[in-house]
């Protein structure tokens, strides 16, 4: 009588210790996945814009002329 109660408390324990083995297994690749696709092409970040290139987009748009356009650009360094 004893010995069938302590086999059926381990199968308890037995059981939450698959499940809990396998629900890490499947967020571990879930995480694995999910970081290999976020490296890809879409998950690509774009670079910040630098002075020169928002100078140039200003330019661009007509916000500026010429002149300031140049000016700016020496002002810059480039």
């Amino acid at each position: 009588m004893w010995g069938h109660m302590g086999d059926y408390g381990w199968g308890y324990g037995m059981g939450i210790g698959m499940l809990l083995f396998w629900g890490l297994l499947i967020v571990g690749i879930v995480m694995l996945v999910k970081g290999s696709w976020g490296s890809g092409a879409c998950g690509k970040r774009e670079r910040e814009k630098s002075a020169l290139d928002i100078l140039k987009e200003r330019y661009a748009r007509g916000e500026i002329e010429r002149e300031e356009f140049e000016q700016k650009k020496r002002d810059l360094g480039d």
